[in-house]
C-alpha cells in the first residue's frame, strides 16, 4: 500500500523531450504506442493493456531478451487531465494478477516551443535501494521514449 511520501522512497525524474506535449501525452495513454517504448533496455513489451479513464485499469508484460523472463505490472488511473497530467498506482504482479508494493506515479507535461518537459514522481518505493532500482529501469524506458518520438515525428 502507499505510504507517506518520503523523499529517499520517492523517485523523481525528469526529461525534456523534442516533441509537443500532445504527442508526448498520447505515448503515454495509447497501447499501442506504449507496447513500442515500456521496459527497460534488453526487454519488451508483450503485453500492454490500458483503459485509460479515471477509475480504469492497466497492466503490462515486459519480457527480458536475455533469459525470456517475463515480468508483470498493473495499476489504476486515478487522474487523467489531457495533456498535462497522468497520475496512476503501479504494483510489480507475480503473474497471476496479485499486485505487490503499491506505488503512485504521477507525470506532469509542460510544453515550451515545442518541446515537452516532462516531470516523473514515483511515491511509496519501499527503500532508497527499491528507489535506485526504478530509477534506472525508468530511465532506459525514457530513453526508448525519446527515440520513438523522434521517429513518430517523421
Amino acid at each position: 500500500m502507499m505510504g507517506d511520501v518520503d523523499p529517499d522512497r520517492t523517485l523523481v525524474i525528469e526529461r525534456v523531450f523534442a516533441a509537443p506535449r500532445r504527442l508526448v501525452f498520447r505515448a503515454w495513454t495509447d497501447p499501442e504506442q506504449l507496447a513500442r517504448w515500456w521496459g527497460p533496455t534488453g526487454f519488451t513489451a508483450e503485453s500492454v493493456t490500458a483503459n485509460v479513464t479515471e477509475g480504469g485499469r492497466w497492466r503490462t508484460c515486459i519480457r527480458s531478451a536475455a533469459d525470456g523472463v517475463e515480468y508483470w505490472a498493473q495499476g489504476v488511473y486515478r487522474e487523467i487531465v489531457e495533456p498535462e497530467r497522468l497520475v496512476f498506482t503501479f504494483a510489480w504482479d507475480a503473474g497471476d494478477g496479485t499486485p505487490g508494493n503499491e506505488t503512485l506515479v504521477t507525470v506532469t507535461f509542460t510544453e515550451e516551443e515545442g518541446k515537452t518537459t516532462m516531470d516523473f514522481r514515483q511515491a511509496g518505493l519501499t527503500s532508497e535501494e527499491d528507489r535506485d532500482s526504478h530509477h534506472s529501469g525508468w530511465s532506459e524506458c525514457f530513453d526508448d521514449l525519446t527515440a520513438y518520438l523522434s521517429r513518430a515525428r517523421r
